[in-house]
């Protein structure tokens, strides 16, 4: 079967699709339509992967974002 003949509702999420859906899920607006996808076509995996990345970077960010207010602030 050809890539243009596959049901699209078969075919594995991308990865904006993946990123889209772990911002969602953070902020606390993803959709039900969005979380059905999810489940039927993609990998608990994929999803754990991209939510622990994002937690890092996030937490990364927070700290960057403290130090430099308190830099400023003592400066």
């Amino acid at each position: 079967m050809r890539d243009q003949e596959k049901d699209p509702q078969q075919t594995p999420l991308t990865l904006w699709e993946m990123l889209q859906s772990v911002l969602a899920a953070a902020l606390g607006v993803q959709s039900g339509k969005n979380r059905s996808r999810d489940f039927s076509r993609g990998k608990p995996s994929h999803f754990i992967l991209l939510g622990v990345l994002f937690t890092a970077l996030f937490v990364v960010l927070l700290l960057g974002a403290v130090k430099l207010i308190l830099h400023l602030a003592t400066g």
